[in-house]
């Protein structure tokens, strides 16, 4: 990979891997491209960025062709419980916008694109541990299904016309840099904020929902390698399961509650993203990509907990002093 563009680079992925790519390949040859929401300043200051619509496929196919990319990492997406009640733009940006980053770097000469799936791609009629990725999919959710939909056109545009499209299936994930928004594990991420701040969280899921999750420095570490892996069988390999840890919210709390004892939650449930969860596995089985590129994770929930607070304890503290 010589010139990478990032798409959703403002987003809770994109705001880190942006980095860690620059980091690797140099400033200057990683491209952020963002639509709405800013790009966050340090990214902005350290190499090129950009906004764009991915829903315009002039846009997209003259972005591609001004940074001289031989390599996306399309990330723009509308997230689940989103993606619900807006169904209109969860189409323009997760099918139009997949379809148009494909075809442009189809016709452009891109050498790799990297398309993350998700958890979400399961459905309720999928085993409940241990998915394997050659599980049927039948999911019931917009995010889902336009999921789905990124898989089967990442192996055609692989098979027809030759491309290298690749990618993995993340779990729910867990970061301290950027706030939650519409996730459905994004709980896991506000109870912290509810700790340092108030000592109190109210969780939006039942204590006992259990969901497969990911530290973001593993999901990032994880985007790379799958880019980076000498594949068998590419074709038949566009998506790999990547697994890390499952818990319920409850063994979240509890460990948190270890380092906060002061901590209290309550729930109050919202049906639509519990509904969402309870659809999803609650691990899935990544050996074929611990088998094909020795994928395996660092994080468990000890080791994210110690992290979150640590991290965002600086964060906060930071913007506290900042603000008066």
């Amino acid at each position: 990979m010589e010139r990478i563009v990032v798409t959703g680079a403002s987003g809770q992925i994109g705001s880190e891997l942006v980095p860690e790519l620059r980091r690797i390949y140099g400033d200057e040859n990683v491209v952020a491209a963002g639509h709405k929401t800013p790009i966050p300043g340090d990214i902005r200051e350290a190499g090129p960025y950009t906004y764009f619509e991915v829903s315009e496929y002039g846009q997209v196919e003259e972005l591609l062709k001004r940074h001289e990319a031989d390599t996306v990492f399309h990330l723009s997406s509308i997230l689940s419980a989103l993606a619900e009640e807006q169904r209109e733009l969860a189409f323009e940006v997760n099918v139009r916008g997949l379809y148009n980053v494909l075809e442009a770097s189809e016709r452009t000469g891109i050498k790799r694109v990297i398309v993350p799936g998700s958890v979400a791609n399961f459905g309720p009629a999928a085993p409940r541990d241990g998915t394997r990725d050659d599980t049927a999919q039948r999911p019931n959710t917009f995010y889902g299904i336009s999921k789905v939909y990124a898989e089967l056109m990442s192996e055609y545009y692989n098979g027809k016309l030759g491309m290298n499209c690749r990618g993995v299936r993340l779990p729910g994930i867990i970061s301290w840099k950027t706030e939650p928004t519409a996730g459905t594990t994004d709980y896991a991420v506000a109870v912290f904020y509810g700790a340092i701040r108030q000592k109190h969280y109210t969780c939006y899921l039942e204590p006992d929902t259990r969901l497969p999750m990911m530290y973001m420095p593993d999901a990032i570490r994880s985007l790379i390698e799958i880019a980076e892996a000498e594949l068998p069988a590419l074709n038949s390999r566009a998506h790999y399961n990547v697994n890390s840890m499952s818990f319920t919210p409850t063994e979240l709390f509890d460990a948190i509650k270890r380092r906060i004892p002061e901590l209290t939650v309550d729930h109050e449930i919202d049906p639509v993203r519990q509904a969402i969860a309870e659809s999803w596995p609650d691990s899935l089985d990544d050996s074929a990509a611990r088998d094909d590129w020795a994928w395996e994770p660092i994080y468990d929930i000890d080791l994210v907990v110690d992290d979150m607070l640590k991290n965002l304890g600086h964060k906060m503290a930071g913007e506290k002093a900042r603000s008066g």
